[in-house]
Formats: structure tokens, C-alpha cells, sequence
């Protein structure tokens, strides 16, 4: 995927998620089955995760550079990195740290979906200022993933989104 799809694949997907939360009944979005993370906890996950994109995303190229460092493998296409983050979560992987999320209320629901429109469009603007190139060779860290070119972590969020609506609507038997 190129730049401009990457952008439309994650407002289109993330908007999907925001529509759905938004159309749940209250005791839906509070809904948890078998300990699993309710809507709500899905909401703030996912605005957790766009929002520490969003920081990365921030930091002047050069000190991604300086920090981080360079990209030193080529870029994984989609289906690989979606395959690695599998392959994790399979052998354990959880969310950790600031990622867990916390409880969410009902009255928090319009509050948690704009932050993530709003946080999406952000981040969308902010990859627009990434050439082709740039996508490849700067990289990020990922707390479950490891280190992951900018452009793999983009392809993990696109996908992140869709595993979390999916889990949200088999808590609710969807």
C-alpha cells in the first residue's frame, strides 16, 4: 500500500470501529463476557494505541533517526506483519503498560470517539508528511512487536483496528 491508501485504510477502519461503539446500546458497551475487555475497554485501547502513534509520529525525523535508528531490513509487506503479530499474540502477547486500558463508563463513549476521530485525522496528516522512501526507512517501537519501519507499524494499525472490532463483537455474541 501506498502512502494515500495507507491514510484512507486507517480513517475508513477506524471509523467502522467508531460507528459500531457508537451504536451499542449502554449495556452493550459495558458488556463483558468471560473477563474479556468490554466495548468501552476496546474504545480506550484502541484510542491508547493512536494516541502513542500519534506522539511517535511527532517526533522530528531526526531524532527517530538519532533514538530509534534506521531501518536495517527491507519493509515487510502487510500480510507479514499481520502474520508476526499472530504468531504473538498466539505465544501470550498482551497488551501491557499504558495500553491496558481502563474502566470506561457510559458517559465517557462520545467523549472516546471523537478523541479517536480526532487523533486518526492527526495521525493521517502527520503520515502525509512521510514520502515513500521515508515510510521504509524510519522505524518505531512497538511494545509487543518490536522495532518495526513506519510504514509496518501503519500496516499494524489498519489491522489492529479490525481485531479489536472482531473481538468486541464476539463478547457480544455478534
Amino acid at each position: 500500500m501506498n502512502n494515500e491508501e495507507i491514510q484512507y485504510k486507517l480513517k475508513e477502519g477506524h471509523q467502522k470501529f467508531a460507528d459500531i461503539i457508537s451504536s451499542l446500546p449502554d449495556g452493550e458497551f459495558l458488556l463483558s463476557a468471560n473477563g474479556k475487555w468490554t466495548a468501552g475497554q476496546q474504545l480506550d485501547h484502541i484510542c491508547r494505541s493512536v494516541g502513542a502513534l500519534n506522539f511517535g509520529l511527532a517526533v522530528p525525523k531526526f531524532l527517530l533517526r538519532l533514538y530509534v535508528g534506521k531501518a536495517n531490513r527491507p519493509t515487510r509487506d502487510y500480510d507479514a506483519v499481520i502474520a508476526k503479530y499472530r504468531l504473538k499474540l498466539e505465544a501470550g502477547g498482551k497488551a501491557v503498560g499504558r495500553f491496558i486500558p481502563k474502566q470506561v463508563k457510559v458517559v465517557d463513549k462520545p467523549k472516546l470517539i471523537q478523541k479517536l476521530t480526532r487523533d486518526v485525522n492527526s495521525m493521517c496528516t502527520k503520515i502525509g508528511h512521510y514520502n515513500e522512501r521515508q515510510l521504509d526507512d524510519y522505524i518505531l517501537p512497538h511494545p509487543l512487536m518490536g522495532k518495526l519501519t513506519v510504514r509496518e507499524m501503519l500496516y499494524f494499525t489498519i489491522y489492529h483496528v479490525e481485531h479489536h472490532q472482531k473481538l468486541t463483537l464476539k463478547n457480544l455474541g455478534r
